[in-house]
């Protein structure tokens, strides 16, 4: 089963990427993985207290991804799945997407304030000629109608 790539983190952005990857998946007959990264901190912290900041980026993360799991489901007839990483980004997706080869397409959504799309639509369009998989960029500011009829 081919698998959808998509992003789980803080902006706006993220929202269209979820929508469009539930969409193309249940019309597609593909699957969905969430992949949420934890980035390290690098202020120095007592074993504890940095033990106890992951778990509550995980317990957040997990809220996120629930949010938008109950949408997949009930909406699409989606299951995704959640996966959670500790690093950098880009290394994260890309070492996942090398680990998993169900997934064939990676979904980004693109800011658009004007700092630009975003610092990872940014760096892995970079490297797009190299990369394994298609990379779906979603306007961030597409509206739902929209997404709705070009998935």
């Amino acid at each position: 089963m081919r698998k959808f790539l998509v992003v789980l983190d803080d902006t706006r952005e993220c929202l269209n990427a979820m929508r469009f990857a539930a969409l193309r998946a249940a019309h597609t007959g593909g699957g969905v993985t969430i992949l949420s990264i934890v980035q390290p901190d690098d202020a120095p912290h007592f074993m504890g207290v940095a033990d106890l900041m992951r778990q509550e980026a995980r317990e957040r993360i997990e809220a996120h991804f629930e949010v938008f799991a109950k949408w997949m489901r009930d909406r699409q007839g989606i299951d995704p799945e959640l996966v959670i990483r500790e690093g950098e980004p880009v290394a994260e997706i890309l070492g996942l997407i090398r680990e998993d080869v169900e997934i064939g397409v990676l979904v980004l959504g693109a800011g658009t304030d004007k700092a630009g799309p975003g610092p990872l639509v940014t760096q892995l369009s970079r490297s797009s000629g190299s990369l394994p998989i298609p990379i779906t960029i979603v306007p961030g500011d597409m509206s739902k109608e929209r997404l709705e009829s070009i998935t």
